[in-house]
């Protein structure tokens, strides 16, 4: 919007870099152009300010296609004002010279014209395509033919106005058939997910399966290496109880061998004593053989005597000595040599 300022009968107006300014006086072009500055009289004076800058106008309309479904298109057209005298010719862009304000809409003129004529060239293409098929393709061909309808739209040339860019936001259905339309897809990617997790599923149950036969196989080898140790201890245990019963054999033997040999010693030893023995008798007996009987009865009284226990005191009688004295055959000197070797046994005792 241009700057003006006011002093006493004059107007100065300053007008901006993409604000193009048109003075007439008097039905002629007295200023021309964008980033004017000048002084003017408010009451011959006839201002119009056409902006030059790019321009979004967001156009929303509906459209029917083929099989008679509704769509809603969106579309945002950037435009420019690039022939100003002409489109202040065609439209009011007229300023208050007090203000520096549009006197009218202009703009909304201006988006008037371009929303009739993309919306035209929009129905074109949708009225005659399938919903599907607009849906598929139609943000691209819509574009396509909107840019290149208003490119070469009459109307607009004979404005002024040029088309920069054209944006086909969204092509939508109601929301009644934009549901029923998703649908299919959403059931397609339900089974997709059902058959993923199905997949998940069994190769879970496969792994499980897998890990349940590795344990079985662990198991089974863990069973026979026992039977394997169980064998192994048996034989041990029989090898250690033969072993022993050797030992104990061997041992067995050795004693009965040594018992045998200390047996035969102690025979040999028993045979050699009583050899000496009987060689000592017999020598003895060979030493009595010529000592005289009563002599002998001497030695065997005191041998009697020195094995009998102890006596006190020992009565010999006539009557006991008589007969024993009549046996042996024995002298009158034989009686008190026996006598003597009484007293002598009981002098030792």
């Amino acid at each position: 919007m241009a700057d003006i300022t006011s002093v006493p009968g004059l107007r100065h107006l300053r007008g901006s870099p993409t604000g193009h300014v048109r003075h007439l006086r008097r039905g002629r072009v007295v200023h021309e152009g964008t980033g004017q500055s000048f002084w003017f009289r408010p009451l011959n004076a006839v201002l119009s300010e056409i902006p030059v800058d790019d321009r979004e106008l967001p156009l929303l309309f509906h459209a029917r296609t083929a099989d008679f479904q509704d769509l809603s298109v969106q579309v945002t057209v950037t435009f420019r004002v690039t022939d100003p005298a002409l489109a202040s010719t065609r439209v009011d862009f007229s300023i208050d010279p007090g203000t520096g304000r549009l006197r009218g809409a202009p703009l909304e003129q201006l988006g008037s014209i371009l929303t009739e004529s993309a919306q035209q060239y929009a129905l074109s293409y949708l009225t005659g395509a399938p919903l599907a098929v607009a849906l598929a393709d139609g943000v691209a061909e819509v574009g396509r033919r909107l840019e290149r309808g208003l490119s070469d739209d009459r109307r607009l040339a004979e404005t002024g106005i040029s088309v920069v860019d054209v944006r086909v936001v969204a092509i939508r259905p109601d929301p009644e058939v934009e549901k029923a339309l998703q649908t299919p897809t959403r059931e397609q990617l339900q089974q997709e997910a059902d058959r993923a997790m199905f997949e998940r599923r069994a190769l879970a149950v496969e792994r499980e399966r897998a890990i349940s036969e590795n344990e079985m196989h662990t198991r089974i080898e863990l069973a026979k290496r026992e039977e394997q140790l169980v064998t192994q201890r048996g034989a041990n245990a029989r090898r250690q109880a033969e072993d022993e019963a050797d030992t104990t054999r061997i041992q067995s033997e050795a004693a009965a061998a040594q018992r045998l040999r200390l047996a035969e010693a102690q025979a040999a030893g028993a045979r050699a004593l009583g050899a000496a023995h009987a060689a000592s008798e017999a020598a003895r007996l060979a030493a009595y053989r010529e000592v005289s009987e009563a002599t002998l009865l001497g030695l065997a009284m005191k041998e009697l005597a020195a094995n009998l226990p102890k006596i006190q005191s020992l009565v010999l009688t006539p009557d006991l000595i008589a007969p024993l004295l009549a046996r042996l055959g024995a002298t009158p000197m034989a009686a008190p040599t026996a006598t003597a070797a009484a007293e002598a046994a009981e002098e030792e005792r």
